[in-house]
């Protein structure tokens, strides 16, 4: 079965360190992979219980943020945000007023504007995502049955009944389109407004 590595959509996934190399198992354990990155955190660092906020970073007043949680250099996260669930922001990542962002990583530079859902994902650098956005990780109109992954040929199952996508370096989805349960999209894939990704989307 291929199973595309992440590092194939995020180039700079391997510097995290993280043992498992497939995005729904990385998002299941997604409190304890953070976790794992919390114990080998630098300076520079302000930590309230399984939460650490870069001192560089901003949090403004009224974001809720349940750990385990970190905020890289110059990250910021604006009133009304919702982190839960095991939530890596790296430097320089901007999370806008009212998004709710679950179990997911956000690497360098990229974007969440405002009105945002983002659960169970893997979000690789520089990725800009619209207002109203939504990148869901529930199969409702399943019942929630587990996920499964239509990818080169072969359909892979996850096991996991809760996984948003895997968001290569670059990608940028404009406002109110809808990233489907199990999507992969490839570095530098564009997705107009409101456009719908169901599994695997290319680039032209």
């Amino acid at each position: 079965m291929n199973i595309p590595p992440i590092c194939s959509f995020i180039a700079r996934w391997p510097e995290l360190g993280l043992v498992p190399s497939v995005a729904w198992q990385i998002t299941r354990d997604c409190e304890n992979q953070v976790l794992f990155l919390l114990a080998r955190l630098g300076p520079g660092y302000q930590r309230q219980g399984v939460c650490a906020i870069h001192e560089t970073a901003v949090v403004e007043p009224g974001a809720v943020l349940k750990g385990p949680i970190i905020v890289g250099p110059g990250a910021f996260v604006a009133a009304g945000a919702y982190l839960r669930g095991g939530v890596y922001l790296g430097r320089n990542c901007i999370v806008g007023p009212s998004c709710e962002v679950k179990s997911s990583f956000m690497l360098e530079g990229s974007k969440l504007a405002h009105f945002n859902f983002v659960g169970d994902s893997l979000i690789g650098e520089k990725v800009n995502i619209e207002a109203g956005a939504i990148i869901a990780n529930y199969r409702n109109e399943l019942d929630g049955a587990p996920i499964n992954i239509r990818h080169a040929g072969y359909v892979i199952e996850t096991g996991a009944n809760k996984f948003g996508a895997l968001i290569g370096d670059g990608c940028k989805i404009g406002a109110n389109a809808v990233i489907a349960p199990g999507a992969l999209l490839l570095p530098e894939t564009r997705v107009p407004r409101l456009g719908l990704i169901d599994q695997f989307a290319y680039v032209d």
